[in-house]
């Protein structure tokens, strides 16, 4: 099982895959290099991007968070209002300050190299950083940014089966690897979903550890929707997108007490589209979000979040905390058995993932068994199975923004559909997920990230693309 730690992580936009992850990787890379030379020893430095990280690193901002995370920056701390004061020596002096302690000469335009037209073995996130000593020698790392924001390297990659820190599935007290084992212990255990999650991240944690977390989680999620609320204006990287949410929010609150929207029964679908667009407008303008389970999905879990605790009578903590146990459970059989990465499987990976999920946790929450659990988890992601992933000018926001809005009413939908039945489905969590596998695998890369095919053909010339060397510069209000 992943944990909810490794799951649910607070981070930066646009993208979990390609800006956290490299960002992560660029970490590790220091990590590693320290453990072989000396700073001082550091004469040069060259980045190699390849597949879907160089065809839509530029709308992404891969080549930022890279250089982000050689100056010594993580997600899930960095203050992003400050960017562009960060990265302001590499482009005015053409110095990069590794580990922001040695400063060696870099320029852009010659250090970094972008391979979108090919494509490593192993995923198509591929990128690699390498060094050159001042005895002449040179020390590299390849690493694999691989959805929602996780990082592997080659070592990694080249021997899967190898324990490299994580808990291994028999130590926990109660493992599973499909949702038929999930839901076999729940019954033999006489456990919900999140109760069984909670005790095997209990076996590794205190439950103040667990739960402070939980709370940090969704402490964040709402701060994001806030400030999608608050902000406005037109989301960087040329294609002139407008901000909606604060003034969809203006516009709800201003008809909240009319008789004409208290008589409205799908009001509550205007606030769940709302909470979405809030959080991917953010997202898409390179704030902080928390991957669920990534960046270009990261609406739709706390869309559905927001729904129980603003529409529903019986909110709270304890029962936001069980939402996102539960969710952790449905994205964990996911990224274990399929992909939550839209390079590797297109968006079904990343928004079909995330409906699943949020269905999952809200049907736990309207009292639904295991059985309705895992049955809204599979109407979440069966009715997104095929859906691509095609951002317009290779940035996350044209389909993604309004995909949230859509993948979070169709959670609720899914939810309450599986809650009125009995927890029977003609097709399987697991058939729907070895699907959704198959489907990406059989998909063409066009329609993975990679901006050549889809609705992203269709987008004006005067739009920067990768191939046209015009970097995105991210700001957060």
């Amino acid at each position: 099982m992943i944990s909810v730690f490794d799951l649910f992580k607070i981070g930066i936009g646009p993208s979990s895959s390609h800006t956290v992850g490299p960002m992560v990787a660029a970490n590790l890379f220091l990590a590693s290099l320290l453990k072989q030379a000396k700073l001082a020893d550091i004469s040069g430095l060259e980045i190699e991007l390849y597949g879907s990280l160089a065809a839509t690193g530029k709308g992404h901002a891969t080549d930022t968070a890279i250089l982000l995370g050689l100056l010594g920056h993580q997600p899930s701390t960095i203050d992003t209002r400050l960017t562009s004061q960060y990265m302001s020596q590499i482009f005015s002096d053409k110095q990069l300050n590794i580990a922001g302690e040695h400063n060696i000469a870099f320029d852009t335009e010659r250090d970094i190299h972008w391979y979108g037209e090919t494509v490593l073995p192993y995923h198509p996130n591929a990128m690699t950083i390498s060094v050159l000593l001042t005895d002449g020698s040179r020390y590299q790392q390849t690493y694999y940014s691989v959805g929602g924001g996780f990082v592997i390297n080659d070592e990694d990659a080249n021997n899967p089966d190898e324990d490299h820190g994580t808990p291994t599935i028999d130590v926990i007290p109660y493992p599973f690897n499909t949702a038929a084992e999930l839901l076999e212990q729940c019954r033999k255990n006489n456990l919900s979903i999140s109760e069984l999650v909670l005790a095997n991240e209990l076996h590794y944690r205190s439950q103040e550890d667990v739960f402070g977390y939980l709370d940090s989680i969704w402490t964040s999620m709402q701060d994001c929707v806030i400030r999608g609320c608050q902000n406005s204006g037109i989301l960087p990287g040329g294609l002139d997108v407008k901000r909606r949410a604060q003034a969809l929010h203006l516009q709800l609150c201003a008809e909240k007490d009319q008789p004409s929207s208290k008589e409205d029964k799908l009001v509550a679908m205007d606030w769940i589209n709302l909470y979405a667009l809030a959080v991917n407008e953010e997202n898409a303008n390179g704030g902080n979000v928390v991957t669920a389970p990534t960046n270009g999905a990261a609406g739709i879990i706390p869309a559905v979040m927001h729904y129980y605790r603003d529409f529903l009578a019986d909110y709270s903590i304890d029962g936001a905390r069980k939402y996102l146990l539960n969710a952790t459970a449905i994205g964990s059989l996911i990224k274990q058995n399929a992909s939550i990465s839209g390079a590797e499987v297109g968006c079904q990976g990343e928004v079909g993932s995330a409906c699943a999920m949020a269905a999952s946790a809200l049907a736990e929450i309207l009292g639904g068994d295991p059985a309705k659990c895992l049955n809204a988890a599979e109407i979440g992601i069966e009715h997104n199975l095929g859906l691509t992933c095609d951002p317009v000018g290779g940035l996350v926001q044209v389909p993604c923004i309004e995909r949230n809005a859509m993948g979070a009413v169709k959670a609720v939908n899914a939810a309450r559909l599986a809650c009125r039945g009995n927890g029977q489905h003609f097709v399987s969590f697991d058939k729907v997920v070895e699907t959704m596998k198959q489907t990406g695998a059989d998909m063409m890369d066009i329609y993975k990230e990679t901006s050549r095919g889809g609705l992203a053909i269709y987008a004006d010339n005067r739009i920067p693309t990768a191939s046209q060397g015009v970097s995105v510069k991210y700001s957060q209000c």
